[in-house]
């Protein structure tokens, strides 16, 4: 008799690991994507308060959840996920150390915070491409190589270009400075 190995959902194979595995794989999707979701939006925001530190909030517990549920998928699977047991703890460690970063407000915490927070994010985005790369039109036709690089390719240019807007960097404009330093003053 042949064992089903493999379940076919959307195009993409999942793994036929039993019950517990499929839940917590529900969960991980939809944590997953409120991850992607509120990002963008917390990255997108204005940086005071209001939607950016609100978005930055469910991001950052809907990491938390990806963690969770990614530990829960890699004991199930430990030979095959092991990997992206790791991923997911760099990106939710990446996000908390961001939080901490600006809460603490010490000097230099901009760079901190948004170079933590962008790494997070390029970070679920490694992982989900290493994981569904091969079964995606297009980049199944990639390098395996490209689905743990290009995430940080993308993301390295545009967090330096936000942290230079943002005054977080040396060279970001002085206008930039001040008007963050105001914001911080009213908040």
């Amino acid at each position: 008799m042949d064992q089903v190995l493999a379940v076919e959902v959307a195009g993409l194979h999942i793994p036929d690991a039993g019950p517990v595995f499929f839940a917590a794989l529900a969960v991980h999707v939809l944590a997953g994507g409120a991850a992607v979701v509120s990002g963008a939006l917390a990255a997108t925001a204005a940086k005071r308060p209001g939607r950016h530190p609100r978005a930055g909030t469910v991001y950052l517990y809907a990491i938390s959840a990806v963690f969770g549920t990614a530990s829960v998928l890699a004991a199930l699977r430990w030979r095959q996920d092991w990997h992206l047991f790791v991923i997911a703890c760099v990106a939710c460690g990446l996000a908390w150390f961001g939080r901490s970063a600006r809460r603490r407000g010490r000097g230099g915490w901009m760079a901190w915070h948004g170079g933590a927070m962008a790494g997070s994010y390029a970070a679920l985005f490694t992982g989900f491409y290493v994981d569904n790369g091969p079964q995606l039109p297009l980049w199944d036709r990639l390098p395996h190589l490209t689905y743990w690089l290009l995430p940080a390719a993308v993301a390295l240019p545009l967090t330096w270009r936000a942290l230079r807007r943002n005054g977080a960097m040396a060279g970001g404009s002085v206008g930039d400075r001040q008007e963050i330093a105001e914001e911080r003053l009213d908040s």
